[in-house]
């Protein structure tokens, strides 16, 4: 059966990238994620993998041409890697695998589907790369269902790695026959996520559906065992490839603990340690397991659960609630954090802003209190830049940002977002206003670009609007500092003349990073901060 390897999605907005090298041949005979070629998109170098055993039989661009997302780059022979015995595929892995992607009857190692009528065939959806070094990833919702008719570019399913939520479209238009997993189940990279049946192009070769099943069961047990297994071309993601590369170690050396020996980030790190793969083999078993499959109830005897008490549910924690488990107990464990408290008296800024709303909002921008506090913050920093530094992790260096990306902590429908407004020292208080109506609607739908969670200098979390009024906050590193804005609240406070009047108050909270921040300079920041937005005709005076 001959088969297109169709060009997937290799970074976000990347449309098409250029072919700077084929590593394989015409009439070459490959292995599942043997690297093919080496495609530059306009942000880096990407290494394609193949998906499939078999032989290559056409190569569609040549050396330096323009290769289109979504449409062919290579055309496979998938029996040219393959026995269609079934006797051989009860001993052979390799050709069980290979032949069960070619029938048009077996989707999965365990779930058939039916046969496609005449004239149509059913194609697998491989779950391409979604990102550096994922290998897998949570499916958080379909957004169709078997039966359902798609066209090309339709998104079908939100998917969540570590970092963000992403959307999987279909390369092609026909039904779906078959959605592979379930809400909140793991999908992997590079395996089927759905069947589509689209109209056949060429004769498909067709097996004896039940007994291939049969026999991808038996061996689909079998390959339960997550022993480390040597193999001569290895199995890995581009990203696990690259690491390889960059510790100078060959990956084919290295004892894979994933199904069929791929090979995955940590077993790279344990290699390069040192190591026994023996010695680890229980551990990394457990890692993955655990990474990838629903969490089982705790033991009695693990200290998580007292004898006596009732268990609701055990949830796994992933996504991006298990990114800031990891980023906090980080920050917390390496940075020494202090807290400085203030309160601001906003009653003016309230005023401006309130006279201002209805002329300068509109859909595409929402005027807010927070471009007035990120603007000022931003004018606050240029006499204060160590507030918008960063410090290495051995704390010899202390790097100055003249970017003043002021980041903004979001409660999003999947976790904590913090995405950040970039270079607010060259935007107007309008601008940031619109860039901040643009992410907050993004984090909270769970699509904000991974680009715009990267690269903030300085944070601010609006915990106030859901109640509250002091914080102790913590650092985002390798941020130096974060400040949490409290309820703004009308309370009694004295004027110049000893009178008593309603104001506007906020408390604030900031954390500051005690190895290079000290409390007189967070005070001084701080005070000179207070001012602008106290006296916002100050504010306006400093802009440039």
């Amino acid at each position: 059966m001959i088969k297109e390897f169709i060009l997937p999605d290799i970074g976000e907005g990347v449309v098409e990238c250029e072919l700077v090298e084929w590593l394989v041949s015409e009439g070459d005979t490959v292995s599942e994620d043997q690297p093919i070629a080496d495609v530059m998109t306009d942000k880096a170098l990407v290494q394609i993998p193949a998906p499939h055993a078999g032989v290559i039989k056409k190569l569609h661009y040549a050396k330096g041409e323009i290769a289109k997302v979504h449409a062919p780059l290579y055309s496979v022979d998938l029996n040219g890697n393959c026995s269609p015995s079934v006797e051989d595929l009860a001993v052979n892995d390799e050709q069980v695998n290979c032949t069960v992607e070619q029938s048009d009857e077996i989707i999965s190692s365990d779930v058939a589907t039916p046969v496609s009528p005449k004239g149509v065939q059913i194609e697998e959806f491989l779950l391409p790369d979604i990102g550096e070094g994922i290998v897998e990833c949570e499916l958080v919702e379909w957004l169709v269902s078997e039966g359902d008719q798609v066209v090309e570019d339709q998104p079908i399913a939100d998917v969540m790695t570590d970092k963000a939520l992403v959307q999987i479209p279909s390369i092609k238009s026909g039904k779906i026959v078959k959605l592979h997993y379930r809400k909140g189940q793991l999908a992997k990279v590079h395996e089927p996520l759905f069947a589509v049946e689209v109209e056949q192009e060429q004769p498909a070769a067709v097996s004896e559906g039940s007994e291939v099943t049969h026999a991808a069961e038996s061996i689909s047990a079998a390959d339960d065992t997550k022993e480390p297994v040597a193999q001569g071309k290895a199995l890995a993601s581009p990203a696990v490839r690259r690491l390889a590369r960059t510790l100078d170690i060959d990956i084919a050396k290295v004892p894979g603990t994933g199904k069929n020996g791929r090979v995955f980030k940590e077993d790279i790190e344990r290699y390069h340690s040192g190591a026994s793969a023996h010695s680890n083999t229980m551990s990394a078993t457990t890692e993955h397991d655990v990474s990838s499959s629903t969490l089982s109830t705790p033991s009695l005897n693990s200290g998580s659960v007292n004898i006596g008490q009732t268990i609701d549910r055990v949830e796994p924690i992933r996504g991006v609630k298990a990114v800031m488990a990891k980023m906090m107990t980080e920050s917390v464990r390496t940075i020494p954090h202090f807290t400085y408290c203030e309160e601001i008296d906003l009653t003016e800024l309230a005023a401006l802003r309130e006279s201002m709303k209805k002329k300068y909002s509109s859909d595409e921008l929402k005027l807010t209190m927070m471009p007035f506090f990120m603007k000022s913050m931003s004018l606050a920093l240029k006499q204060f830049p160590v507030i918008n530094s960063q410090v290495n992790d051995d704390c010899t260096e202390l790097t100055y940002l003249s970017s003043h990306n002021i980041g903004m902590a979001v409660d999003s429908k999947v976790g904590l977002l913090v995405p950040n407004v970039k270079d607010v020292q060259n935007k107007s208080i309008l601008e940031i206003a619109a860039e901040i109506t643009r992410l907050t609607t993004a984090a909270r739908s769970g699509r904000v670009s991974p680009s715009d969670l990267k690269s903030g200098t300085v944070s601010i979390s609006n915990i106030g609007a859901l109640g509250g009024t002091v914080a102790t906050p913590i650092i985002n590193k390798p941020e130096v500092a974060i400040v949490a804005l409290g309820k703004l609240q009308v309370l009694p406070r004295f004027n110049a003349d000893g009178e008593v009047e309603a104001r506007k108050i906020m408390q604030i909270s900031w954390s500051g990073d005690h190895r290079v921040i000290d409390g007189g300079t967070i005070a001084r920041f701080c005070n000179l901060w207070k001012q602008y937005l106290e006296e916002p005709q100050e504010m306006l005076l400093a802009m440039q």
